[in-house]
């Protein structure tokens, strides 16, 4: 009798723990600020930023829901975290490689911005120290058209070497800018890889081109890019757009319209366009 009951007893308790499992599993209601995840390619790694994404739902925001002159998280929940795949500038100033929280005091004109080790402390900013930051700028604040109703952290404006990170929220934007030097890692990257048998012609060429580098070099690798691929009309693209900036225009219009008719036999419209007005621009300078 003693055993039944202990079994008996033994069984009510696993059915409970079970029943209690199986409701918290069951029970999942949208976050008030969502997790989001931001990855963005720059330079030769990546940025990625996570944060939590609160909404207006009809509040004032700055100088009220956020107070100005006081220390935000700049987010919801945790710290909203920045992590940097190599070492880059923030507004000028060198930061090494690695995760950063992301700190914030508004102003109605302008903002501080502070990147700061700890990535523990979330929104208990009296814990702040001083020592753990680092880096702190000033930066402007500038007014939106349109409301944001959802907190937003946006990467833009980005190019092979500088971008601008965005925050957004209510009807306020403030950005500050990123950047990174890659030249000296690329060229030596190219130098090796141009060693070997299996050369990149086009992707050299094209870092050339873009870079202001020696044009004569890069006029010689798309050329080799496209004798390699007779068929690849973006490789006689670039090999044109490289001798416009060698100022042989005749040379260009002749190696756009190949591009050309390589593309409509492809039926690539864009790359038709794109010749068609090399071929126009080159042609007022013939």
């Amino acid at each position: 009798m003693k055993n039944k009951i202990i079994t008996t007893l033994t069984a009510i308790i696993l059915f409970a723990i079970s029943a209690t499992q199986l409701q918290a599993q069951a029970l999942k209601v949208p976050a008030p600020s969502p997790l989001q995840t931001l990855k963005q390619n720059f330079g030769l790694s990546e940025i990625t930023i996570e944060y939590s994404r609160p909404s207006t739902k009809g509040r004032v925001i700055f100088g009220d829901l956020v107070p100005f002159s006081k220390m935000w998280r700049t987010g919801a929940n945790q710290a909203t975290k920045i992590t940097f795949g190599e070492e880059v500038k923030v507004q000028g100033t060198t930061v090494a490689a690695g995760t950063y929280a992301l700190y914030t005091i508004p102003e109605k004109a302008s903002w501080t911005v502070m990147l700061y080790k700890d990535l523990t402390m979330g929104g208990n900013v009296d814990e702040y120290k001083a020592e753990n930051e680092v880096l702190r700028f000033n930066v402007n604040a500038t007014a939106l058209a349109n409301k944001v109703e959802t907190f937003t952290i946006n990467i833009a404006d980005i190019t092979s070497k500088t971008a601008n990170v965005e925050l957004c929220w209510e009807n306020t934007r403030v950005a500050f800018g990123v950047s990174v030097e890659i030249d000296a890692k690329v060229m030596k990257n190219i130098e090796t890889t141009m060693s070997t048998d299996a050369r990149p012609y086009h992707s050299a060429a094209n870092y050339y081109y873009e870079n202001d580098k020696d044009l004569t070099k890069a006029l010689e690798w798309a050329d080799k890019a496209f004798q390699n691929n007779p068929k690849a009309y973006w490789s006689a693209h670039l090999k044109a757009k490289i001798q416009v900036k060698l100022k042989d225009y005749k040379g260009a219009i002749a190696t756009a319209q190949q591009s050309m008719a390589l593309a409509v036999e492809d039926k690539n419209d864009e790359y038709v366009k794109m010749n068609q007005k090399l071929i126009d621009e080159a042609g007022k300078n013939k």
